[in-house]
């Protein structure tokens, strides 16, 4: 008798070593994120990307004018370094822009333009519901900028030229997706500015 109680013994201690070979490890504790964004995505767009792209897109222009045609190109080495800064800051806030825990805006930070612009916490819910398409369009800002910093480095104006309307419209992309209503409610809103106010 003592015999089978050994050996039961035995048996539920080696099943319990098999089973807790068996159990998967736990997984390792989350690590904090070495990042800390202060920023909004707001404040991203008004301080790095507004100014970095407009002085892209001003660097090369063909301006007309009562006094005639000026023909608006870096020329100096000096000129062309502050176009590459620009190119580096849009590629770089595109990073930025990708952050998690990063918020649109402020909190109490209303549209500026109510019916035309989505509000910041509707921009975000968006962003986050379709993080993917988010992303993806943040990473179309930085390949439409790589020919600009290309076009900059062999001081080719006329690449800069062509880059600069690729940014353009990798910003209206994502602008269309996130920052305006659908076009209905835009109509809508332009409609109703536009019909004289009752008194």
């Amino acid at each position: 008798m003592r015999r089978f109680h050994w050996l039961l013994l035995l048996s539920v201690s080696v099943f319990a070593i098999a089973a807790a070979c068996n159990k998967p490890a736990p997984p390792p504790p989350a690590q904090e994120s070495p990042f800390r964004p202060t920023a909004t995505i707001q404040d991203i767009m008004d301080g790095i990307v507004d100014p970095s792209a407009d002085g892209i897109w001003e660097s090369v222009a063909t301006i007309v004018s009562a006094k005639g045609t000026e023909e608006r190109r870096p020329k100096t080495d000096e000129e062309w370094k502050v176009q590459r800064h620009n190119a580096i800051k849009l590629l770089e806030a595109s990073n930025l822009l990708l952050m998690e825990g990063r918020h649109v805006a402020r909190p109490g930070v209303k549209s500026e333009n109510p019916g035309i612009e989505l509000e910041p916490e509707q921009m975000e819910k968006l962003m986050t519901e379709d993080r993917a398409t988010f992303v993806k369009l943040a990473r179309g800002l930085y390949d439409a900028t790589l020919p600009a910093l290309k076009a900059i480095d062999a001081k080719s104006a006329e690449g800069l030229l062509d880059a600069g309307e690729g940014i353009d419209n990798a910003c209206e992309t994502c602008h269309l997706k996130y920052w305006y209503p659908l076009q209905e409610q835009a109509a809508k809103a332009k409609e109703g500015a536009a019909s004289p106010r009752k008194q």
